[in-house]
């Protein structure tokens, strides 16, 4: 498994908190509005999980950076809001990795921009295998989550069916995955059917009533499984299996969101990817609040797909039938059903 954050390195890292200058990239304000989300009032007593590999022993410090810089709410593990363990749960964290760390600060810092209330576990697995990882999922359900964001990806093969059956199968609990970064083609997790699979967008600001205006980022994945049965929630037709998106949200570098990490890096960089989406969307299912027990969040958005914004425009490569890599009106593989549009599409109904 990979994780799947890209930083711009056009943008010189800056240290610390700013005073004279807003930091580069997309901030929780931007993305507030952006969605519509009630992130002043939603998300409290919610926890989000952020399962990774390996540890960044600067997390909880950045984190204090980013959230102070944004004027949100302290979270930290002396006041409960960040709890941070092992794959299994406990104290002993994993060895320290730069690039998976950047990871981790990414996945934190979308879990703050878009639900400030929220409190935060971030689960470190020993390795960036689905074994490790997925060990982390029963963990981050075991211990009290109900939503889990998973920002990175593999290989998709036979395996699957199994690692469903052992990972993501957990009633009542809304669990995403990011869909690739590599444009056209699939990955798992994002191919099971038990997860609510997050494809990518370009988000810029522009007039009209919305204030802004989202194209498919040509690096997002998507396309059609090769193992993974069709969910009875899909009804496009030019793929007889899983179809890959389900939603989507900012993971465009070149209108990337502002992240903060100084483990191995130099501080306020500029990042996309689907690793930007996917906590974005856990997030916003924390923010509609607590699936019913023994319910299946993944089909949520598609029973009110009305209440997202439709992305209509963009492509992320070449293929046949053309919907599963063009976006284009109502459902496509880059975008899915679309962005959100306040948290409607993630409650229940």
């Amino acid at each position: 498994m990979a994780c799947l954050a890209l930083v711009r390195a056009d943008v010189a890292p800056q240290q610390g908190r700013l005073t004279s200058a807003v930091p580069p990239g997309l901030g929780p304000d931007a993305l507030q509005r952006a969605y519509g989300l009630p992130s002043a009032t939603g998300g409290s007593g919610q926890t989000v999980a952020i399962v990774v590999a390996y540890d960044n022993p600067r997390a909880e410090a950045d984190l204090a950076t980013y959230r102070a810089q944004y004027g949100l709410p302290p979270c930290t593990m002396a006041n409960g809001c960040l709890r941070k363990v092992n794959e299994n749960g406990g104290p002993r964290l994993p060895a320290a990795d730069v690039g998976w760390g950047e990871e981790a600060a990414l996945d934190l810092d979308m879990v703050s921009a878009a639900c400030p209330n929220c409190r935060i576990l971030l689960v470190e697995a020993s390795a960036p295998d689905m074994e490790a990882l997925g060990a982390g999922v029963n963990t981050a359900v075991r211990l009290g989550a109900r939503y889990v964001s998973n920002s990175y990806g593999g290989r998709e093969d036979a395996l699957a069916t199994r690692y469903d059956a052992a990972y993501f199968t957990h009633p009542g609990v809304a669990i995403t995955a990011a869909s690739g970064d590599s444009g056209y083609g699939t990955m798992y997790p994002a191919t099971s059917p038990r997860v609510t699979a997050v494809g990518g967008t370009a988000l810029r600001s522009a007039g009209g009533s919305r204030g802004w205006t989202e194209v498919a980022w040509s690096g997002a994945g998507s396309g059609c499984s090769e193992f993974t049965a069709k969910p009875g929630r899909q009804r496009d037709t030019g793929c007889g299996r899983r179809t890959i998106t389900d939603v989507s949200a900012v993971a465009d570098p070149a209108t990337g969101v502002a992240v903060y990490d100084t483990y191995g890096v130099g501080g306020w960089l500029v990042v996309g990817g689907t690793s930007a989406s996917a906590p974005i969307i856990a997030a916003a299912y924390a923010l509609a609040g607590p699936p019913p027990a023994d319910s299946d969040p993944a089909s949520f958005p598609y029973a009110n797909a009305g209440a997202l914004h439709d992305v209509t425009f963009g492509s992320n490569g070449s293929c046949d039938p053309v919907y599963l890599c063009t976006a284009g009106p109502g459902y496509d593989g880059p975008t899915g059903l679309g962005t959100p549009n306040g948290v409607t599409a993630f409650q229940a109904g």
